[in-house]
């Protein structure tokens, strides 16, 4: 049996299409902004054989302000363990978010194949995010899932070219350590933005005196603009302000510059009105 151009399943009727508003924005009158999990891992099990992150804290500070002045519900983690993490983000996701505006999570920590590191061991990236899905969180469907990665995804460090008429920038002077290893996990469902400190492939750089460069302007940014531009306006921002440091390490020749990346699965603009 042949189908005909109009019975072919595969073609769609123009007339069915939605009206897009290329201008709407996710609802943001909610009773409350929404709850925001911060995972920080300074420490980590001697058999793991990884290194302390020191300057994550100062990290972990930093968000929690920023956090809290965008109204958000902050709950950290400092140092916890895998079943305990996993604990955190079920009962999480279990929660009732239908007065809530959004949810976001942060994980500061080394990472590894997909992976972020807790105390004692690792959680895959996508059983992170499959929680909050919406068959498994059905109050924050059609609702932002912002989720922000600080931790390498690779070992390769990121060297500098110079643009026609750029200037040379600032080097940072407090010693600058590397985030170990590697995430490229990405969700396949809509509202949801992945946030990475690094493009995949290479290594993450961290102050060990003021903290991570990503976080730390990613707080800076999200002071001066979290209540006036839009969110991925910001990381844009942040892309742009982390891509202009540079500093010289033992073990590799030529300085080392860092860009972060973000991938979105939004479909509306997102503001923290």
């Amino acid at each position: 049996m042949f189908l005909s151009f109009a019975e072919n399943p595969c073609e769609t009727d123009s007339s069915n299409e939605f009206d897009l508003n290329p201008l709407e924005e996710y609802k943001m009158n909610h009773k409350r902004r929404g709850l925001a999990l911060i995972f920080n891992q300074e420490n980590f099990f001697f058999r793991l054989k990884l290194s302390k992150r020191t300057g994550t804290n100062a990290d972990c500070d930093n968000l929690e302000k920023r956090l809290e002045e965008l109204n958000f519900e902050v709950k950290t983690y400092d140092d916890e363990g895998q079943k305990e993490v996993l604990n955190a983000i079920h009962e999480a996701a279990e929660e009732d978010h239908s007065d809530a505006d959004c949810f976001l999570l942060v994980f500061l920590s080394h990472g590894k194949d997909n992976c972020v590191y807790t105390n004692d061991g690792m959680i895959n990236i996508q059983d992170i995010i499959h929680a909050f899905r919406g068959d498994n969180c059905p109050s924050l469907v059609g609702k932002p899932k912002i989720f922000i990665f600080q931790a390498c995804r690779g070992d390769k460090p990121d060297t500098p070219v110079v643009a026609s008429g750029a200037t040379d920038h600032q080097e940072v002077i407090n010693k600058v350590v590397i985030d170990a290893s590697a995430l490229n996990t990405l969700p396949a469902a809509a509202d949801f933005i992945m946030c990475f400190s690094v493009a995949e492939g290479f290594f993450s750089l961290r102050d060990t005196n003021n903290g991570s460069w990503y976080i730390q302007d990613l707080c800076e940014l999200l002071e001066k603009y979290g209540h006036q531009l839009e969110f991925t306006e910001i990381l844009t921002l942040v892309n742009r302000k982390v891509s202009m440091r540079s500093v010289r390490m033992r073990k590799h020749p030529k300085a080392v510059k860092q860009v972060p990346c973000f991938a979105s699965m939004l479909t509306k603009k997102l503001y923290f009105r």
